[in-house]
C-alpha cells in the first residue's frame, strides 16, 4: 500500500515559532498507505503517539472497506501527537517529504485511489504557512521532476482505523508486506534522520 523510493535531498525550512508552553500538538498526514506512515512516526523521538485512520471524507464512521472503494473521499492518515520542543512541525514536513512520492497524484507505488492521496491536514493557521512554504521551496528548488500534487488542507473529523490497523508493522513485520514494502521505507528514514530517531 505505499510507495517505495521517492526522491533526493529534502531542504529543510526554519521552524515558524509555536507556542512554547504547549506540551503537545497535532498534525494529520497521509502519504499512502497509514500503516507506512504509522511505522516511520512512530520512530522519532518526540512523537508521543501516531494513530492510523481517515480523514477527508464525507460518510460518517467508515469502515476500512469503504475506504478502500474509493468512493467516500477519505484518505488513509496518520494523527500525530508530538512534543514541539522536541521535535518541531517543519521536521515532520522533512520526514514527510522524504518519506513518500508527493508528486503521484492519487498514487503511492501499487496502491492507486483517493485513498492513498498525499496530503498535510493541519490544524491551525501556523501549520498551514508553513506547510505552504515548504512546499513552495520544493517547487522553487526544483527538488522533484514532476509537480508536487500534495493537498495543503485543514483538518476535518478524524475516524481511528479498525484496531487491527493500529500499531501494524511493530506486530506484523514478518509479513510480505511489512518486510517487501514498509521495511525498505523504515530503514531510508532511520539512515536519512538517524538524529532525530527514539533511543
Amino acid at each position: 500500500m505505499c510507495s517505495q523510493d521517492s526522491q533526493s535531498h529534502i531542504p529543510k525550512i526554519p521552524a515558524i515559532a509555536t507556542d512554547t508552553a504547549a506540551i503537545t500538538d497535532t498534525v494529520t498526514l497521509a502519504a499512502g498507505c497509514f500503516w507506512c506512515v504509522e511505522a516511520i512516526y512512530q520512530r522519532l523521538e518526540g512523537v508521543t503517539s501516531v494513530i492510523s485512520g481517515y480523514t477527508g471524507g464525507t460518510v460518517k464512521n467508515p469502515t476500512y472497506e469503504e475506504v478502500c472503494s474509493g468512493e467516500t473521499g477519505y484518505a488513509e492518515a496518520c494523527q500525530i501527537i508530538y512534543n514541539p520542543k522536541i521535535i518541531s512541525f517543519e521536521a515532520l514536513l522533512e520526514v514527510f517529504w522524504s518519506s513518500h512520492n508527493p508528486t503521484t497524484l492519487n498514487r503511492q507505488g501499487a496502491d492507486v485511489g483517493t485513498q492513498y492521496r498525499s496530503a498535510i491536514f493541519y490544524h491551525n493557521a501556523k501549520q498551514k504557512m508553513s506547510a505552504e512554504l515548504y512546499k513552495k521551496k520544493l517547487i522553487d528548488e526544483k527538488v522533484f521532476e514532476d509537480p508536487v500534487v500534495t493537498e495543503i488542507v485543514p483538518v476535518t473529523v478524524f475516524y481511528p482505523a479498525e484496531k487491527y490497523h493500529q500499531n501494524y508493522f511493530n506486530q506484523n513485520g514478518d509479513k510480505p508486506y511489512c518486510s517487501m514494502v514498509i521495511r525498505p521505507k523504515v530503514d531510508k528514514i532511520e539512515k536519512i534522520f538517524k538524529s532525530k530517531l527514539k533511543h
